[in-house]
């Protein structure tokens, strides 16, 4: 397995405003994967970071009365704090405006789209959302508004480089149906085969350098300082740039291309045909697999202030903990599908699974283990069952997490059923064996909880090596 890697990213987000759940469920999501596959031995390198050479956040930050490189750094630090208390463990954060990480690489890849004879200049006008930071058409809109995020577009007449993504329509489908490329779910895989059906049409890959707008921010395009990169050209350059792309280093060579690249359903159009796209062109290798999650709602409806169904996931993690809120992203929110949430939801979930369920198994285990045998059980690594191993690798994480409390549900069993508290009264040695037998197996749930619930995991490992009942795990919320 060592000479195995993983390589995981999410997207980039824009630092325009404080995270919400839906980021937290893509950063949990492949936290997950990424301490799976380092649970399995495989060197894993998992990156995460910020979109920051945007126009949301420069007038973000000055509806707020700041300066856009001073706001940024407000807001990334509001990320690593959100990051840190999910339990995060990526290994690099990257930022678009670090010009020693990022430019480099964003530039270089730049210039092997200008050889290969992709870019070109030409006046465009159109309108142009946002929010989304895209160019988008008549069609697109829903009462002359972005359908997602409910503003009129402004209409732009600029002079800017384009990038020949018309030419690569066929290339891609041909990638996709090859299987090199992988999009999970199918229906997200037979959405983009529709969206190269239609075909697909030249993008616009820098913008004006705007007079107002603050130095440092926004790539310079090469050999053109008035013009910077566009934000999705620049933006998913990120993935190689992280890994040292600009002089190919080691990390690059490692780690390049990525196994899985994380996504909502939002940006596929972005990630399946602009993404593929520039690096055919640029001859670099396509990531191997794009997974593509939903939205989360909130009683069945998008999550809205004017609706009061916002749930912050800052909220959650203080009244439940980290631990809780990853299991409940993990368990009860499909990676391939929307995904619903609401605080009663979350309430009965928390009590019916932890405090209830593995939390009352530990401490049932571990008082019998604490009162009766002399030392803690030292539990030989076991192989994990395969329909464990089987989701995880489908990126089925949810099912994976099924597998873990069916497991919880047959130990608990299993303690009603050779009632060794009842056993070791009578028969002190076979009530011991019983005792010991169950230690192991919960040893075992506390392996398969790694990816999950890492704290848990560390607690329940430890007590039974120990031989010594932890303290609560969950407390029933009422």
């Amino acid at each position: 397995m060592a000479d195995k890697k993983f390589y995981i990213t999410t997207p980039i987000f824009y630092p325009n405003a404080k995270l919400h759940l839906g980021h937290a469920y893509t950063t949990t999501l492949s936290d997950i994967l990424a301490r799976y596959h380092r649970l399995m031995g495989e060197k894993t390198y998992f990156l995460t970071g910020s979109d920051e050479n945007t126009q949301k956040m420069v007038e973000a930050a000055r509806k707020e009365g700041k300066e856009p490189l001073v706001f940024l750094d407000e807001i990334v630090s509001k990320f690593s704090s959100l990051f840190k208390e999910l339990d995060i463990s990526y290994d690099q954060f990257i930022r678009t405006t670090d010009q020693k990480a990022h430019w480099p690489g964003a530039q270089k890849l730049w210039g092997k789209l200008a050889d290969s004879g992709d870019i070109y200049k030409k006046g465009y006008e159109g309108l142009y959302c946002v929010g989304h930071e895209a160019f988008i058409t008549e069609k697109d809109l829903v009462d002359g508004k972005c359908p997602d995020h409910g503003t009129v577009p402004e209409f732009l007449k600029e002079e800017n480089y384009f990038f020949k993504l018309s030419k690569y329509t066929e290339p891609i489908k041909a990638k996709i149906l090859s299987g090199e490329l992988e999009i999970c779910p199918q229906s997200r895989r037979n959405e983009i085969l529709a969206l190269l059906e239609e075909g697909l049409e030249d993008v616009s890959f820098s913008r004006p350098r705007k007079a107002d707008w603050p130095q440092g921010l926004g790539v310079p395009v090469p050999g053109d300082n008035s013009q910077v990169m566009y934000v999705w050209c620049d933006a998913l350059a990120n993935y190689i740039t992280a890994l040292g792309y600009a002089n190919e280093g080691d990390l690059y060579k490692t780690f390049w291309p990525a196994n899985v690249q994380v996504l909502g359903k939002d940006i596929l159009r972005f990630h399946a045909a602009i993404w593929p796209a520039m690096l055919i062109s640029a001859g670099v290798p396509l990531p191997k697999a794009l997974l593509v999650h939903g939205f989360i709602t909130s009683g069945g409806k998008k999550m809205s202030k004017t609706l009061g169904n916002v749930i912050d996931p800052e909220e959650l993690l203080a009244e439940y903990g980290t631990d809780a809120v990853r299991y409940f992203l993990a368990r009860h929110i499909s990676p391939f599908e929307d995904g619903d949430i609401t605080r009663e939801a979350f309430k009965d979930a928390y009590n019916a699974d932890l405090a209830n369920g593995l939390g009352n198994l530990v401490a049932r285990i571990m008082k019998l283990a604490e009162d009766n045998l002399e030392r803690g059980a030292r539990p030989e690594p076991e192989e994990f069952p395969h329909e464990y191993t089987d989701a995880l690798k489908k990126f089925e994480v949810n099912k994976a997490a099924d597998v873990i409390w069916e497991r919880i549900k047959l130990l608990d069993q299993q303690i009603t059923d050779t009632a060794p508290f009842k056993v070791i009264k009578t028969n002190p040695e076979e009530g011991k064996e019983l005792i010991l037998a169950l230690t192991q197996e919960l040893y075992g749930i506390g392996r398969m909880l790694n990816p999950f619930m890492p704290t848990t995991s560390k607690i329940i490992k430890e007590a039974i090596v120990n031989n010594k009942k932890p303290g609560n795990l969950f407390v029933r919320k009422e």
